[in-house]
């Protein structure tokens, strides 16, 4: 497995500063939190984003994926759900990411069909276009479909190799769900797997891998065991907890004990 990052857990740091972190501590990946208070968003012109994709490749490090913020199961029009995820797409193919990841956002004021039948549709269109893009879709377990199980529905629905699963391993423990159901349903999916550890379920304020409650130890034996050789990402919410340790002091540690527990597992 290899290891990334979040530029979630470093807000609106430059790109530069950024890829000297990845690699002064050992991770070859970083995920890339789009949105306009970052360096890169979607209003990126061409030059800008030919200048990020060749600070990536001085700097030997890969763009994971692309973390958009589109809400598929959200109620409302099918078009500016469907225009966002097209933008994010054409980023992603220009910076050469593999992935963009979308929430569910389903609400509560539908029922849970409704919101599923919603993100199917919405998924299998832009499916579509990711295809011709080269890009996957991956639906993060999170908010309205924190549970792997109301993910892979979603995915079964759709019927597209273009459409997959962010496993973010804090929501399905939230939902209830053991690491072997959770990867389980995802593994026909799963693009790669977000990790992180908080204090519990009422403090969900980010801390150092290992310091928490969160079961990194059964997650990553799990997709040992199943023989999974994807990509491992450290999503520290450093944004929405600013009262938060500050991620780079923790970087090497965080490296070293996800290597530790590959080397438990294997």
């Amino acid at each position: 497995m290899k290891f990334a990052f979040s530029t979630l857990g470093i807000p609106a740091l430059p790109v530069h500063d950024t890829l000297w972190l990845a690699a002064t501590h050992g991770y070859q990946g970083i995920e890339l939190r789009v949105h306009p208070e970052e360096p890169v968003h979607t209003g990126l012109g061409i030059t800008e984003r030919a200048d990020v994709v060749a600070e990536f490749k001085d700097a030997g490090i890969e763009i994971l994926g692309l973390a958009g913020y589109a809400r598929v199961a959200e109620p409302g029009d099918d078009t500016p759900v469907l225009a966002e995820i097209r933008a994010l797409l054409e980023l992603a193919r220009d910076l050469g990411s593999p992935f963009i990841r979308v929430f569910p956002g389903g609400g509560t004021e539908q029922s849970a069909d409704e919101a599923d039948a919603t993100a199917a549709r919405r998924l299998a269109a832009a499916a579509e276009t990711a295809a011709d893009l080269g890009v996957r879709i991956l639906l993060e377990t999170h908010d309205s479909h924190r549970e792997a199980t109301a993910v892979s529905r979603v995915l079964g629905a759709v019927g597209h190799r273009n459409a997959g699963a962010l496993w973010d391993v804090m929501h399905t423990w939230l939902g209830g769900e053991q690491p072997s159901t959770s990867f389980g349903a995802l593994s026909p999916y799963l693009g790669y797997v977000q990790v992180k550890d908080i204090a519990s379920a009422e403090d969900t304020t980010p801390l150092a891998l290992g310091a928490g409650v969160l079961p990194l130890t059964e997650c990553v034996e799990v997709l040992s065991r199943g023989g999974w050789d994807g990509w491992l990402c450290w999503e520290y919410e450093k944004r929405w907890y600013p009262q938060a340790a500050e991620l780079p002091t923790l970087l090497t540690a965080g490296r070293e004990h996800l290597c530790r527990l590959l080397n438990d597992a294997a």
